[in-house]
């Protein structure tokens, strides 16, 4: 999926305001304590790890969307700081202006 660099601007941000959960353990307990709104995985996760978290966001009736970048995790360091697989945006403003930015099919 490919996403506009104010995508990442605002990713960025959510990350300096403290409404992004990243990494493995901390991800999944935002899923499951419903705190996460979005998740986002990088495109070299692994397919144990991307079932992982289509399961768990689709678990018992939560319907949490999924966007996987274009982007690597090495990428996602450089982009927002932090070399992470996966994360969610825990706040559904910053989650209503991301999806904004997303191109779907270079559209």
């Amino acid at each position: 999926m490919q996403t506009d660099s104010r995508f990442f601007n605002l990713l960025g941000l959510a990350r300096r305001a403290g409404k992004i959960s990243w990494g493995h353990d901390t991800a999944l307990f935002a899923i499951k304590s419903g705190k996460a709104k979005l998740c986002i995985l990088a495109s070299d996760v692994s397919e144990r790890l991307k079932n992982e978290f289509s399961r768990e966001c689709t678990y018992n009736g939560r319907n949490i969307q999924i966007i996987e970048l274009e982007k690597t995790m090495e990428d996602m360091n450089l982009v927002i700081g932090v070399k992470t697989g996966v994360m969610t945006v825990d706040d559904d403003g910053f989650v209503n202006s991301l999806k904004k930015y997303i191109l779907i099919n270079g559209r």
